[in-house]
C-alpha cells in the first residue's frame, strides 16, 4: 500500500475517531449518562469504541480489551456494562484506539490488506473491514451529535482531516 494511499486513509479515519472524540468532550454531564433515554451517550461511545478496538485487533480469538471494559458486546443476549463509563474512562479508550489505528494502517501492506477477516456476517478483506469500520465510528459519532443538537442546540462542527498526522 503507498504511503499516499495510507495518509489519505488515516486522514479520514482519524477524523472520523476526531468527531467521536469532540461528541464525547461536549455531551453535558446531565446528558451523558441519562436513563430516561433510550441511547445513552456513554453507551453509545462505548459501544463503537468496543468495536472500532475489536475490528482493529488482527486475531479476534484473544481479544481483549483494556481494564475497565469487557467484552459484553460479544455477548447475543445484548448485555450492556454493569455501570455508565466516565468521559475520562471513553476518552482513554479512544486514545488507545486511535494509537492502534494508527499504528495499523501506518504498517499495512498490500498483502495485509487483501488479507481476508471472516465474520458472522461478512468476509471482508482488511482494507474493506477498515472502511466498514471508519463508517462505523462516523455513524455513532453523528447519532450522538444529533442527540446533542436535539437536547442542548449544540453540536461540534465537522472535522475535514484528522488532527493528528499518520507519521
Amino acid at each position: 500500500m503507498t504511503e499516499e494511499t495510507k495518509q489519505l486513509i488515516w486522514g479520514q479515519f482519524g477524523a472520523a475517531i476526531d468527531t467521536l472524540e469532540n461528541a464525547i468532550r461536549a455531551c453535558p454531564d446531565n446528558l451523558w449518562s441519562d436513563q430516561s433515554r433510550f441511547h445513552q451517550v456513554w453507551y453509545m461511545a462505548s459501544h463503537t469504541l468496543f468495536w472500532l478496538d475489536y475490528y482493529l485487533t488482527e486475531d479476534t480469538a484473544d481479544f481483549k480489551p483494556p481494564e475497565p471494559f469487557g467484552l459484553e458486546e460479544l455477548d447475543p443476549a445484548g448485555v450492556i456494562p454493569a455501570r455508565p463509563y466516565s468521559k475520562d474512562e471513553l476518552l482513554t479508550y479512544l486514545e488507545y484506539c486511535r494509537h492502534k489505528c494508527r499504528e495499523t494502517i501506518r504498517t499495512m501492506t498490500e498483502q495485509r490488506a487483501a488479507k481476508l477477516r471472516k465474520f458472522k456476517k461478512a468476509d471482508l478483506t482488511h482494507a474493506e473491514l477498515l472502511l466498514y469500520n471508519m463508517r462505523h465510528v462516523q455513524h455513532h459519532a453523528a447519532q450522538i451529535n444529533l442527540l446533542l443538537r436535539q437536547n442542548i442546540d449544540s453540536a461540534p462542527g465537522w472535522v475535514f482531516q484528522s488532527k493528528i498526522a499518520l507519521n
